[in-house]
């Protein structure tokens, strides 16, 4: 069965960089590259939020929170999804997941904290 593999996350500082990878293993180039891709987070004591989308032709969407500070790409010849973060703040701090939402793939979440 298909997983998503995350990396990236850390431990940051306010107005810092990161960017967030997750790679599609074990699912079929077909399957990524015809589903559209999804980061979410989910802050503590928080319901888990969508951050960003990107559909199988580039095309992006993101919360308003993340407008002008996030970018969402993808590779599908890598099968991998990409989430670049700038300018964070402390209130970007959550644990982020990409998801395929149409086979319910998830991956297994990373940390990000932004300190002030």
């Amino acid at each position: 069965q298909g997983r998503l593999v995350q990396s990236g996350g850390g431990f940051m500082q306010t107005g810092e960089s990161l960017e967030l990878f997750c790679v599609g293993t074990g699912v079929s180039g077909a399957i990524f590259r015809a589903n559209d891709m999804n980061w979410y987070r989910q802050a503590p004591g928080k319901q888990r939020e969508l951050v960003a989308t990107i559909t199988t032709d580039g095309k992006t969407r993101y919360a308003d929170s993340a407008k002008g500070r996030f970018t969402i790409s993808r590779d599908n010849a890598k099968n991998t999804v990409y989430l670049q973060m700038s300018s964070l703040k402390p209130e970007d701090t959550a644990v982020y997941y990409c998801n395929l939402a149409a086979y319910d793939y998830w991956g297994q979440g990373a940390q990000v904290t932004v300190s002030s």
